[in-house]
């Protein structure tokens, strides 16, 4: 596969006062337009509101720092108004209308994963704004705002004159703003730093994975996530996804290395990968990683809502299934060499601590 694969960072798309908006680039990143993933990152400042909004995709939002509020309305629903705070993995079906507050002084960091097959741009994700000086009032005439709406001229032309703000603006100490109701975070959100462990290895990592049985509203969007955790110098055994599915994955926090296998058996990545980096493991592609000293975070999706890997190594190893004298014979080595790599690392987990 001739293609890029090594991890980007994001480019600003709009902003002012009140934050800013960034998203990866197919350009920079062919395989979002090859696997139509869409990637962006919201950042409010303190009374930063990111307009109503509606997307030509569904995502999955990842709180990457911060706390604040966002409303969520799903077709023909009442409007859930969702306290958020990092760790928080809300599921976004297609057609959600949804806006983010910040109230807070830290910043709040949302990131947006997900599905561009609905998309006007395959690889981007292309938001419709309710309000704002680019939103739907903007394009309809005067007559058709009074009618729609019941309302006067006067009243018409002040609505859509006032909206100066494009995508996001700083509220003014005058609107009192909703507050989040804590029964509307049921069903809605999880938050994948207390959730309980789908893995946990000592000295190794943890692994909280987004599935249809903690999420359920994944389904609809369809795709699946996890935030996987590395210790530091800890390895994540190589695996692949079996099910045909892409791997989407965003670094949070600390550095390590990265490679990933491909057809042939020929190494497509092998590079270092930090906080704020983007990159896609192509389907069926093997894909191994390393954090350094201080540990590797990194979140991701999954183009399934339900998704099965194949581990290389480990306790659940793929060569553990087969027969010693298969693998004798295969890799052309003595039956004390074959039961050395068998037995190595097949009793370990998929995250492999520090050797001693």
């Amino acid at each position: 596969m001739d293609i890029d694969l090594s991890p980007k960072l994001p480019q600003k798309v709009y902003g002012g006062a009140g934050g800013s908006y960034h998203a990866w680039c197919p350009k920079d990143l062919p395989m979002l337009q090859q696997g139509n993933i869409g990637a962006g990152k919201l950042a409010l400042e303190k009374d930063g509101l990111a307009l109503p909004r509606y997307s030509d995709s569904a995502k999955v939002a990842y709180v990457l720092q911060g706390s604040g509020v966002a409303g969520i309305v799903l077709p023909e629903k009442e409007e859930k108004v969702l306290a958020i705070k990092t760790g928080d993995a809300i599921a976004l079906p297609f057609g959600v209308i949804t806006w983010w507050y910040n109230k807070d002084d830290t910043e709040l960091v949302v990131l947006f994963l997900g599905d561009t097959k609905t998309a006007h741009k395959p690889g981007s994700f292309t938001d419709f704004f309710l309000t704002g000086s680019n939103g739907i009032f903007t394009g309809f005439s005067t007559e058709f705002v009074c009618r729609a709406w019941d309302i006067d001229e006067a009243t018409a032309k002040q609505l859509v004159s006032n909206q100066t703000g494009n995508g996001i603006i700083k509220v003014s100490g005058g609107v009192k703003m909703p507050e989040p109701n804590k029964d509307h975070r049921n069903g809605m959100a999880l938050n994948c730093l207390e959730a309980p462990l789908d893995v946990d290895i000592k000295g190794g990592g943890r692994v909280v994975v987004l599935n249809t049985k903690n999420l359920p509203l994944v389904g609809e969007v369809g795709l699946g996530a996890d935030l996987v955790r590395l210790d530091g110098n800890a390895m994540c055994s190589p695996g692949f996804s079996c099910d045909s599915a892409l791997q989407v994955t965003y670094i949070v926090r600390g550095t390590g290395r990265a490679q990933i296998v491909g057809v042939d058996g020929k190494r497509v990545l092998e590079t270092t990968v930090k906080a704020g980096n983007l990159f896609i493991v192509p389907r069926f592609f093997v894909v191994s990683k390393i954090s350094d000293n201080d540990g590797l975070e990194w979140f991701s999706i999954i183009s399934t809502p339900n998704p099965i890997f194949t581990h290389m190594a480990g306790r659940t190893s793929a060569w553990k299934a087969l027969s010693a004298g298969v693998l004798q014979a295969s890799f052309n080595v003595t039956p004390e060499i074959e039961k050395t790599f068998r037995e190595k690392r097949m009793n370990s987990e998929i995250f492999f601590a520090p050797s001693k």
